[in-house]
């Protein structure tokens, strides 16, 4: 299986061209060598998926990552195969003929919407995550889009320092209980707030992000406020919010705090949403993410 087929496909979907922008033709081009190096880094084969068993494998490795109630499937086959057909995307990550990484976007105003990508527990830590986002880029451009969208779980601090300073998205939007109640393994009781992120596959930072993976590396500006803190029980503590410059912490594992004190992991959704969620409701900007857990925000000037 070469790491380069899904440069190729029979059925590319109604509305759906291809290198029609100006210069995204060559973007493109680059866009496709840094994936297929981000594949060989990662020991991976990302292919589009056209087939029910590989629409079947994709739902049973979903389900597998996010543990959804029996009789409650967290994606179906028939939905995989409407996105791919209607020309949406569709990958999946092999290593040799097993499929270990999945992710899935639809089209959407913006571009393309993200909607969920999920890698195999045992093949964690070889950043095939990244691989796949490096693909979805690829793919993206070759369709002349130049923006995706996602949500992510704003408490979650390993992927908003994967989204925000690994691949630079950018957050345009907190979205309280987005999902609704939420039963699946992962979410459950802890309500769906989400931050929706964009991001520029045409900016130059994020092209060279792909090629050569580094981190847009966060400064803490010396004289930001505190919005929000943790004290010595490991408890959410508000701050002012009224400084044009603030830090906005969050658990360093929050996946673990729900399991072991998920009264804690609750006091931190609401904690979060009241100090985020309302600057960002303000205008504020999130303008980086430090590596210790901190959201960097600044506010607008009155004037």
């Amino acid at each position: 299986m070469s790491t380069g087929e899904f440069r190729s496909w029979e059925f590319q979907g109604a509305g759906v061209p291809r290198y029609e922008e100006p210069g995204v033709g060559g973007l493109a081009v680059a866009a496709v060598a840094a994936s297929e190096l981000a594949q060989r880094r990662s020991g991976v084969a990302i292919r589009e998926l056209s087939r029910e068993t590989e629409f079947r494998a994709a739902c049973a490795l979903l389900d597998r990552v996010w543990r959804p109630p029996a009789g409650s499937p967290l994606i179906t086959m028939a939905l995989l195969r409407s996105f791919q057909h209607a020309g949406s995307y569709v990958a999946g990550a092999y290593e040799a003929d097993r499929l270990i990484g999945v992710c899935v976007g639809f089209l959407a105003q913006a571009g393309l919407h993200s909607h969920i990508a999920g890698v195999d527990a045992r093949a964690r830590g070889r950043n095939i995550g990244f691989a796949l986002k490096v693909h979805q880029r690829a793919w993206s451009l070759e369709h002349a889009i130049t923006k995706v969208t996602w949500t992510y779980d704003p408490l979650v601090s390993r992927n908003a320092y994967f989204n925000l300073a690994k691949l630079g998205a950018v957050v345009q939007e907190y979205l309280p209980d987005f999902y609704g109640v939420m039963d699946d393994g992962v979410n459950k009781g802890q309500g769906s707030d989400r931050l929706l992120v964009g991001w520029d596959l045409a900016d130059p930072a994020v092209a060279e992000g792909c090629r050569q993976p580094h981190h847009h590396q966060a400064a803490l500006p010396p004289e930001a406020a505190t919005g929000l803190d943790a004290d010595a029980d490991g408890l959410p503590v508000l701050g002012p919010l009224d400084a044009l410059r603030l830090t906005v912490r969050i658990p360093s594992d929050i996946e673990a705090l729900r399991v072991e004190r998920p009264g804690a992991a609750q006091a931190w959704r609401s904690a979060l949403r009241e100090t985020l969620g309302s600057l960002l409701a303000e205008g504020a900007t999130v303008t980086g993410f430090t590596r210790d857990g901190r959201y960097l925000v600044e506010r607008k000037a009155e004037g």
